[in-house]
């Protein structure tokens, strides 16, 4: 069902990444001293949403 708040929401997805790559080391996000992760909401009034996460294996080869 389209809202009032959904014309902007379209507008801003279009602009915004939606999705992001980040390294893991033990289990461990791999981000800098003053970095951080953040999902933003565009919508005015609140709803269920889903974040999906998917973990690959190292593609580099043993020797680098």
């Amino acid at each position: 069902y389209e809202g009032a708040d959904d014309m902007p929401v379209h507008i801003k997805a279009a602009l915004l990444p939606t999705f992001l790559a980040t390294p893991l080391h033990e289990g461990q996000l791999v981000l800098g001293a003053w970095q951080g992760t953040y999902r933003v909401e565009h919508r005015a009034a609140p709803h269920q949403s889903r974040v999906f996460a998917s973990v690959m294996p190292d593609q580099l080869p043993a020797h680098l």
